[in-house]
């Protein structure tokens, strides 16, 4: 190849970068900026056709840790059937409604996709069961919590990249995932949730790059949590309902459901059950967003945002709900918490997953050279803090599947491998 035609390919290579629509256009300016990010904790020259938030996208949606997520469940364990959420459906639909909201008031979408995709990679198997089981077993040595660890996912644990270890993901995707639930520390924080201090992933990351863990994360995160509530309390009654935990006559004495169910009814007299509960379901996901989107219209206005700055130090989310539909929202928690995590069928596996995860750590932490490879040679002469740890992080990363074959392996006598 001659110098002539490399220099015209490589030419034409630049002006095709030119061309490409790398990031969303029209941003508002209190959104976060793609193309004015605070940079990531190792520098890395930018992409030709990526903006610096669909980047973090990309590497989410590669990563381990997120395929993982299709075996790991949100109630039902894994194998109790095909068509129940699982981490992975949750955090893709998550996703859909937080690019929806963000799309609405002209904030980055592919930002609140990011933190969508990413704000469950730290789950266990077995749900919160299954958390809280590994929580409480660990405690002694080592505090537990799903956030947390999914930032020592995308910080430490993914070890794919030749340069570096994590994902290196932009600090307003670390920043939201840190603040999931509001600042971490000073006056602002949720002091029933967070007593000031920080779990060391976090303390060494803030260290680094100054999370401003006293202060309300970006409109993007703060529609991404949103989003994952309304993605949860709308697909649970979905799922409840196929699983017989109640019926159509229990959910209609949610006031939002009920007049939901008695408008499609008349709409569409004689409907069958499928199609009216999946109806219903979609209808309360679009009201809900548009009611977010409206009432957060309105606090931006009121308050005058002009900035991200603006909204991080507003002192109160800028996100939210109407007085209404807030009280909508905590009655479907209520009825889901009493007639479907409650529910006795639900508390029995629920029951033997804390078990599975209980016996787990115990053995594995007191005779760790059971764990296979790497995690095998780290724990080995690891003082106990450092042990736990490493159980814990072999634990949470299990899906539900390989926890139940692990237990057997360790425990059944008659199961080999």
């Amino acid at each position: 190849m001659t110098k002539e035609l490399v220099v015209e390919q490589l030419e034409s290579v630049v002006s095709l970068s030119e061309e490409i629509n790398i990031g969303q256009h029209n941003l508002a300016s209190y959104s976060c900026d793609p193309f004015n990010s605070h940079g990531r904790l190792f520098d890395e020259e930018d992409s030709n056709n990526r903006s610096a938030f669909r980047r973090d996208c990309d590497r989410i949606i590669h990563s381990a840790a997120f395929r993982r997520l299709e075996y790991k469940t949100q109630v039902f364990v894994n194998h109790e059937g095909d068509h129940y959420r699982t981490r992975l459906t949750h955090s893709l639909e998550v996703a859909q409604i937080a690019r929806s909201i963000s799309r609405n008031l002209s904030l980055s979408e592919d930002l609140a996709e990011a933190m969508a995709l990413a704000h469950d990679l730290g789950h266990t198997p077995f749900g919160h069961a299954g958390e809280e089981a590994l929580k409480e077993v660990a405690g002694e040595y080592y505090t537990f919590g799903h956030n947390t660890q999914a930032i020592n996912i995308v910080t430490k644990l993914e070890q794919k990249y030749a340069r570096f270890d994590g994902l290196n993901l932009t600090w307003e995707l670390l920043e939201g995932l840190a603040k999931h639930n509001g600042p971490r520390t000073g006056e602002l924080r949720d002091k029933s949730r967070y007593d000031g201090t920080l779990p060391d992933v976090i303390a060494e990351l803030d260290e680094k790059m100054d999370l401003q863990l006293d202060k309300y994360s970006s409109a993007e995160a703060q529609i991404s949590s949103f989003a994952d509530d309304i993605a949860y309390n709308n697909h649970d009654i979905d799922d409840g309902l196929r699983a017989g935990l109640f019926t159509l006559d229990d959910a209609k004495e949610l006031p939002m459901v009920g007049n939901m169910l008695r408008e499609i009814h008349n709409e569409f007299p004689g409907i069958s059950q499928d199609r009216l509960i999946h109806e219903a379901n979609r209808r309360m996901i679009n009201r809900m967003v548009v009611d977010l989107t409206r009432q957060t219209l309105k606090n931006i206005r009121e308050n005058d945002i002009k900035t991200v700055d603006d909204i991080r130090n507003l002192g109160f989310p800028v996100v939210a709900f109407s007085k209404g539909m807030h009280e909508n929202v905590a009655a479907i928690k209520a009825f889901l918490k009493e007639n479907m995590y409650n529910h006795y069928k639900v508390s029995r596996m629920t029951s033997k997953a804390r078990r599975v995860i209980t016996e787990l750590f115990e053995l594995l932490f007191n005779e760790p050279e059971c764990l296979p490879g790497h995690w095998r040679d780290a724990a080995l002469d690891a003082k106990d803090s450092v042990r736990a740890k490493i159980v814990v992080d072999f634990i949470a990363g299990m899906t539900d599947r390989f926890a139940m074959n692990e237990h057997k392996k360790l425990f059944d006598l008659e199961f080999s491998g």
